[in-house]
């Protein structure tokens, strides 16, 4: 099984792709509603991938990325961008995610890009 860490500040997003990933029985979620949460999280668990939104409060998602890519631990964990303004996509990929999806998200776009990223 699959642990997905899901970092969005917006509980519905949170739970919508909880519900989307844990209904498959492949994938275990850990969800966080800010960076800094989810690099707690990051410490005390492995992580297969990281479904990251870029606009929360106490540390956003490049934050996040820009750490996270800096450390030897975490570095090799794919992240994937959530985001509405598809104009932050390149900055997201030029920080270290390998992809992006924009919101509102589509399960039948979730899983080909999750399951790209994931051996």
């Amino acid at each position: 099984m699959y642990k997905i860490l899901v970092v969005d500040d917006d509980m519905i997003n949170r739970k919508l792709l909880s519900v989307l990933l844990k209904k498959t029985g492949k994938y275990e979620v850990v969800e966080a509603e800010n960076g800094l949460e989810a690099l707690n999280m990051l410490k005390n668990s492995n992580f297969n991938l990281v479904l990251l939104d870029i606009i929360m409060p106490v540390m956003d998602g490049m934050d996040f990325l820009k750490v996270v890519k800096a450390e030897d631990n975490y570095k090799s964990i794919p992240v994937i961008i959530l985001t509405t303004d598809d104009t932050r996509k390149a900055e997201g990929l030029a920080n270290g995610a390998v992809d992006v999806l924009i919101k509102p998200i589509k399960e039948h776009e979730l899983f080909p890009v999750i399951e790209k990223y994931l051996d």
